[in-house]
């Protein structure tokens, strides 16, 4: 694929426009031209403001065998006519028109080896002046050439700062893009921790209540029958002061109810939750059923439930 070339901006063609007329003077020809290529079309791109001169800017020729300019191209180097009327190759070629029958030119490329165009004098006779200034003007060709390398490299340094740039810009949005993940992701990261937080603490709480509820009533009968034992009485104290170090700092609805009750209707409470009967509970505490409904009677009356009609043990469960 060919690669795009630079125009040729306008400080350039001021430059090249001084070239010609310099050349024109100096080699006394009607016509210095600069012209440019776009295969098969062949066109002036700056020509001498020199007296007679026919050559308009803009002016296209089609490359042919009967154009001067298609032998510099076709010789790949310098093309000299010194009298076309003389030659029978270009004794009929398109610039006789104007009676141009001396014509020296050279190849202008890219640097890449394309070709760009040619740089040319015309004469309606044979010049010596001109051909004498054949090596002046091969080196204003390397001079436009030397132009043509440098709006080169120009260009493509534009297309590289060009593509450096859309690389940043991709860069700058791809990390942005990751920076709004990030973010999204702290925001997700948050939420879960703080509802593992929150599971935590319920689970805490959930054992705390437990261990308050269902564990520390037992020991003070525990207590009671292990008098006549201190080493197992010594123990059961560093249980109780642990246990009751662990749940201080917990106060809940369950704990606050169960503190409200006497041991023994704490223990009555819990075997209520355990789904026991009323003669279950008085066989297991061998008591007899009327001490129970007694400790019953007790706990719906701190419960607030005597004469609601509602389930002591429904009402227990629910706090757990």
């Amino acid at each position: 694929m060919a690669v795009p070339k630079p125009k040729i901006p306008p400080q350039t063609m001021s430059n090249w426009q001084r070239i010609v007329d310099l050349i024109a003077r100096l080699a006394d020809v009607p016509a210095s031209l600069v012209m440019q290529t776009h295969a098969p079309d062949h066109s002036v791109l700056v020509t001498s403001h020199s007296p007679g001169n026919p050559y308009d800017v803009g002016r296209r020729f089609t490359l042919n065998d009967k154009l001067y300019c298609f032998g510099v191209l076709k010789n790949d180097g310098e093309l000299v006519v010194e009298d076309a009327t003389c030659e029978p190759a270009w004794v009929d070629n398109e610039d006789m028109e104007h009676g141009m029958s001396f014509y020296v030119g050279f190849p202008l490329k890219w640097p890449d080896g394309v070709i760009f165009g040619t740089i040319c004098v015309l004469d309606k006779h044979r010049n010596r002046r001109a051909l004498m200034f054949r090596e002046g003007l091969q080196e204003f060709a390397r001079v436009i050439e030397a132009d043509l390398r440098l709006l080169t490299e120009i260009d493509q340094r534009a297309r590289l700062e060009a593509k450096l740039q859309a690389t940043l810009d991709q860069l700058e949005r791809n990390v942005a893009k990751r920076t709004s993940e990030l973010e999204e992701a702290n925001t997700a990261l948050r939420v879960l921790l703080a509802n593992v937080e929150q599971s935590r603490n319920e689970y805490d709480a959930k054992v705390l209540r437990q261990i308050k509820g269902l564990v520390l009533p037992h020991l003070g009968k525990l207590r009671s029958r292990l008098e006549g034992d201190s080493a197992a009485s010594a123990y059961l104290e560093m249980i109780d002061e642990n246990l009751r170090s662990i749940t201080a700092s917990m106060s809940d609805q369950f704990s606050e109810v169960f503190e409200v009750l006497t041991p023994s209707e704490q223990e009555v409470a819990q075997m209520i939750m355990h789904g026991q009967t009323t003669k279950d509970i008085a066989r297991t505490l061998s008591r007899e059923p009327s001490t129970v409904e007694f400790h019953r009677n007790n706990i719906r009356k701190k419960l607030g439930l005597k004469r609601s009609g509602k389930n002591l043990r429904s009402l227990l469960l629910s706090i757990q």
